[in-house]
């Protein structure tokens, strides 16, 4: 290890939609977590490696803090709540339009209850372009002075890149020295199987609304190189739904909106791994499966 390396581990935290894995993948200049405008996109910690000369950032993107209605939500939060005490530096996302809201308050009390007293953390301020400059001064004298421990308040807009230069110059500035925890190579140790879900499952969530894309998940259940093509992948997958209403939604009539989950999922993908996909696609019904603790272990919702 050079003695002036630096690294650590940034979790991020905050309420669903408040731009999490936006951030995440514009700071690493790549895709690693899926993105919509719905709440509870993220499900599982999903880890971002940035490489810099003389440092290594590892991000922890996590689900956004909710309401617990089901099993599943209850896992979300834990996953979310968990990375605070491991994090050197920790990123709590406000939304600017929506202010310092009493959930966020709630969650900035439990970091300052549980984190490591040597970490630092860090509130961005959100979607800074959805407002007038002039309503940002208050949120952060309110910030400043309910939330002493916080050591940074940073104004960002994650999707045009505003102000993205001076959040990461603040996360070199504070993390540790440190060994080098990944490979160059390596910009996130999602297994594949995870990575090609999860792209599944925003195309399920942009093409459908209300309840059934919270009710849905994906299973991938083989990935293999094509007979005749090594360059191409063949992958089957489960949609699982809860309800027989929920598939049909899902199949579409004709079969046309299952058909359009798969296309816009398969160009993703081929354009993210530089391969050939041949994607099948099925779905299924596991009743209450957010419900159900034996049902998540078995989609893959442990630690």
């Amino acid at each position: 290890m050079e003695e002036s390396f630096k690294s650590g581990y940034v979790a991020i935290l905050g309420r669903p939609n408040v731009g999490k894995s936006t951030l995440l993948n514009s700071l690493l200049g790549t895709k690693v977590a899926i993105v919509t405008d719905k709440p509870q996109t993220t499900r599982h910690r999903i880890v971002g490696v940035k490489h810099l000369k003389g440092g290594q950032i590892v991000f922890l993107d996590t689900p956004g803090i909710h309401k617990e209605r089901f099993e599943l939500n209850k896992y979300m939060n834990e996953v979310a709540f968990s990375v605070i005490p491991d994090a050197d530096i920790i990123l709590f996302l406000v939304d600017a339009r929506q202010g310092l809201t009493e959930a966020d308050k709630k969650i900035l009390e439990t970091i300052g209850n549980e984190r490591r007293k040597d970490s630092k953390v860090i509130v961005v301020i959100n979607k800074i372009d959805g407002v007038n400059k002039e309503e940002l001064l208050p949120l952060i004298e309110e910030i400043s002075k309910e939330f002493p421990f916080v050591d940074e308040i940073v104004p960002i807009s994650a999707t045009r890149g505003t102000n993205l230069d001076r959040l990461l110059e603040l996360l070199v500035k504070y993390l540790p020295q440190g060994p080098k925890y990944y490979e160059d190579h390596m910009i996130t140790d999602q297994p594949l199987e995870q990575f090609i879900a999860e792209i599944i499952r925003e195309k399920i969530m942009l093409l459908t609304r209300e309840e059934v894309p919270h009710a849905t998940t994906v299973q991938v259940v083989n990935i293999q190189p094509g007979d005749r093509n090594p360059n191409m992948l063949v992958i089957d997958a489960d949609i699982i739904v809860e309800k027989e209403s929920q598939k049909a939604i899902i199949i579409g009539k004709g079969g046309q909106r299952l058909k359009k989950i798969g296309q816009l999922a398969r160009e993703e993908l081929e354009s993210l791994l530089g391969k050939r996909i041949y994607l099948r696609l099925w779905v299924k019904v596991k009743e209450d499966w957010r419900s159900r603790p034996e049902q998540l272990r078995g989609l893959g919702y442990s630690y």
